[in-house]
């Protein structure tokens, strides 16, 4: 990570530590007051854009929990199909086996 990068994360940090909302001027500033030099104005108008609208606090607390996986449809909604299910099932299964049949071919993504 470069210097300007590192430098544009703290001054972010020292914002949401703060309860302020992150700018790009507000980055600046903060920058600008810890005498780094060469800091283009791309860095900050990226990680301001980035973190609009975000807390920076709940992001840091959920850095490692990833995200909700999405539900399981039910068999309920199977059931509530009718008989059509079955039919549905056959031709996936099918489908599959056509997408299965290129790797056949001896054609891989490491070969």
């Amino acid at each position: 990570m470069s210097t300007s990068e590192l430098a544009t994360s703290y001054a972010a940090l020292i914002l949401a530590d703060d309860g302020v909302d992150i700018t790009a001027d507000k980055l600046q500033t903060l920058i600008k007051a810890a005498k780094v030099e060469d800091v283009e104005p791309i860095w900050t108008s990226l990680f301001a854009k980035a973190l609009e609208g975000k807390d920076v606090k709940d992001l840091l607390l959920n850095v490692g929990s990833g995200g909700g996986a999405a539900a399981a449809p039910s068999g309920g909604a199977a059931a509530a199909a009718g008989g059509d299910a079955p039919a549905e099932d056959k031709k996936e299964e099918k489908e599959e086996e056509k997408e299965e049949s290129d790797e056949d071919m001896g054609f891989g993504l490491f070969d």
